[in-house]
Formats: C-alpha cells, sequence, structure tokens
C-alpha cells in the first residue's frame, strides 16, 4: 500500500470522462494507492447545472462496480463549498452551520454508495457560523462512526489551533490534518499563489505549527502547478516570476539529471520526504501521468541533495 499519495477526483465526472476516470482509479489502486480525493461541490464550476456532485457520484459508480475495492481504498470528502444558489459562489456556499454539515454527509455518503468516509473536510472557513456549532456538528459524525478523521482545509491557523482546543475542551475529536496549496517554488515575497481560497497558501507560519504538533498531518493540493514545471505550454503563473525561482528550478534540474528523473518527480520526493512530511493530492488525466507521480513519491533523495534544494533561494 502507498499512503503517501493521494489521487485527486475533482474533475473526475465533468472535464475527465467516465472511461477516462475509471482507467485512472483502476490503475491507481493496481498500483497500491489508497486514498481518494473529493468533495460535495466536485465540480459546480464546470458542470452546466452550476452544481456539484459530479466527482461523488462518478466514485459511487466506479465503487459499486468493482467488488471488494471499498476496502482497499480510503476516502477523503468535503463539505462547505457547494452553492445553495447556481451562479452564485462563493456568496452562497452552503457553509458549516450543523444542518449544513449533517446534510452534507448524508448527500456525500448517497452519491459515494458508502456508510462511511475515512476523511471529512470542513473545505473553507464559514464567519457566519460559530466555529463551536461547527466542531460539534464534525464531532458528532466521529462519534456516530460515519467520518473516521476530520479536516479542515484553508483555514488560517489561529482558526485550527481554536477549533482544536474547542474539541480538546469538550472531550471531543477534531482537526488532524490540513489540506492547503504546497510546493517547492515560492512566490515572490508580499504576494500569495494564484489559489482561490483566501487562506489556501501554506505559509511558514502553517509549517511551524505542523512542526509543534506532529499529531496533525498536511495535505498539499496542486503541488505540481498543474503542469508548470515541465510543460512549456503551462507557464508559472506571474508570482512566481521572480529571481529566487531561478535559483530554484536550477537545482531541481541538477538533481533532476543525479536522479536521473525530472522536475516533477523531485518536487514529489521533496514534499513527501521533508519534516514535517507532506502528503500531495495529484490532479491527473492520463496513466502516465499518474505512474509519474508513483515514481516521484518513491524516489529517496539523498541529505545533501535535500539540503540545497532547501537552501536555494
Amino acid at each position: 500500500m502507498m499512503e503517501n499519495l493521494v489521487l485527486g477526483a475533482m474533475l473526475f465526472g465533468t472535464t475527465t470522462d467516465e472511461r477516462r476516470s475509471f482507467a485512472l482509479l483502476d490503475r491507481f489502486v493496481d498500483a497500491g494507492g489508497v486514498w481518494i480525493d473529493t468533495a460535495n461541490c466536485y465540480s459546480f464550476w464546470a458542470d452546466p447545472s452550476g452544481f456539484g456532485g459530479q466527482s461523488e457520484s462518478l466514485l459511487g459508480r466506479w465503487l459499486g462496480s468493482r467488488p471488494g475495492v471499498r476496502d482497499r481504498v480510503r476516502i477523503s470528502t468535503k463539505v462547505g463549498c457547494e452553492p445553495t444558489v447556481a451562479g452564485r459562489f462563493p456568496e452562497t456556499a452552503e457553509g458549516l452551520s450543523g444542518g449544513a454539515v449533517k446534510s452534507g454527509i448524508e448527500g456525500s455518503l448517497r452519491r459515494l454508495g458508502t456508510d462511511h468516509v475515512e476523511l471529512y473536510w470542513a473545505h473553507k472557513p464559514d464567519p457566519a457560523t460559530p466555529l463551536e456549532e461547527t466542531v460539534a456538528a464534525f464531532d458528532e459524525l466521529v462519534s456516530a462512526g460515519t467520518v473516521g478523521r476530520l479536516g479542515c482545509s484553508n483555514y488560517p491557523v489561529w482558526q485550527v489551533e481554536r477549533a482544536r482546543q474547542l474539541a480538546r475542551a469538550n472531550g471531543g475529536t477534531g482537526f488532524t490534518a490540513v489540506q492547503q496549496h504546497h510546493t517547492y517554488l515560492q512566490p515572490r515575497p508580499a504576494t500569495r499563489p494564484s489559489v482561490v481560497h483566501r487562506f489556501g497558501a501554506v505559509t511558514d507560519e502553517v509549517l511551524h505549527y505542523l512542526e509543534q504538533h506532529p499529531d496533525m498531518a498536511l495535505w498539499a493540493y496542486t503541488p505540481l502547478l498543474a503542469g508548470g514545471y515541465t510543460r512549456t505550454d503551462k507557464p508559472l503563473p506571474a508570482e512566481y516570476d521572480h529571481p529566487g525561482t531561478a535559483a530554484r528550478l536550477t537545482v531541481l534540474d541538477e538533481i533532476a539529471a543525479e536522479t536521473g528523473t525530472n522536475r516533477n518527480r523531485v518536487v514529489l520526493a521533496w514534499l513527501t520526504g521533508g519534516s514535517p512530511a507532506v502528503t500531495p493530492i495529484v490532479g491527473v488525466s492520463t496513466v502516465g501521468q499518474l505512474d509519474e507521480a508513483f515514481a516521484g513519491v518513491s524516489l529517496d533523495l539523498t541529505a545533501d541533495q535535500r539540503e540545497r534544494l532547501d537552501s536555494a533561494m
């Protein structure tokens, strides 16, 4: 089993059609992959209805057509971002009230065709709902056996800690994972990566918090910058246009040559082998891309190579 790579299913059932999605899922499991990440809102922006659920529904059909495979995979899904009015996100996002969390998991389980998920995420902060209410609602799902672990995505550090304090104070289950954007390149100072969510990017503060709390896991979305490391038709976002990027890419290329691999594989190896260790979520559209991701998280960097990668700036 390979638990340090997550297959991102965001576009399954919309941009990625069913035949290709099934092929990717089959290959992922055959290669020893375990974790599959989705959300109840995926992908509302890519579907004519303006609402999500297509990814979870496709996963449900795949699970239903593969007897026994549910016991071999772990499902990660999220609640909080599904629009309640088509075409009006984020202002009509469902949020994280007790009722929204309860109806969210019920809908996810129905679409997935399962009675539980291994990891359930608060997709983004909900300023309209007291944190106490959200924490209690998530804890109830764990107590009921509907959810294994809890995570929060795109949260500021103070709110992660506050939520965990509330759970502890009430003898409940708190968040033990965060999911945010993280990669090897760093944006230009005083800018942030081009992510949808205000607190969607990993910062040094996030990393420091995780270093001090080893019970917390970090899952990283868009770790390969949507092809920006290796594809000439996928230019790097503007916030990476600074001298530090050139220095880090130079070291990436040196180590790719030393290991006989490429930038993508070195980035994934750097993420998974670091401290704190990072679990990358990869969104792939071909089996070849998936195989490359497996090769990346299987690559061992030497202490010298890691030091050179860390210190380049």
